[in-house]
């Protein structure tokens, strides 16, 4: 096991002034999150962030600029290491195509890992939408540029 876990997270705000929002089921936890997910080894944090858009949204897109990087101490829910996350404003380079729910959590399936997306309005979006730290410190920092 490696003490660190890079995570990198994309935040994508449409033209309706909502950003995509992840609802996921894994190891039998509900977590709703950024999209996005671990650096695979070798792998840049640019090139990681644009795999995972791709695996998760189909979605092509451009990093517009870095967010925020994670601070402070965070272990991760799912294992003994420490959780270095790395956000950045994006937009996608294709129409966004993904089927959204406006229901958290409907997965439509038992399978796991379970995933679908929504959007949330950033005028109603709250920390507390979020199950992590970080995301919920991330929210709180975006809430505050706007």
């Amino acid at each position: 096991m490696y003490p660190f876990n890079v995570r990198v997270y994309g935040l994508l705000i449409n033209e309706n002034q909502e950003i995509l929002v992840s609802d996921e089921q894994e190891y039998g936890m509900q977590f709703t999150k950024f999209p996005g997910g671990g650096l695979e080894y070798g792998e840049g944090i640019i090139d990681g962030l644009k795999r995972e858009f791709i695996e998760e949204c189909s979605l092509d897109i451009d990093i517009i600029n870095h967010f925020y990087t994670t601070d402070f101490f965070v272990k991760s829910a799912f294992n003994e290491s420490q959780i270095i996350s790395v956000y950045y404003v994006v937009q996608n380079k294709t129409p966004f195509e993904l089927a959204v729910k406006t229901t958290p959590f409907d997965f439509g399936s038992d399978v796991e890992p379970m995933q679908t997306f929504r959007w949330i309005q950033l005028s109603e979006m709250k920390a507390g939408d979020f199950t992590f730290p970080i995301d919920q410190h991330v929210a709180k920092l975006l809430l505050q540029s706007l």
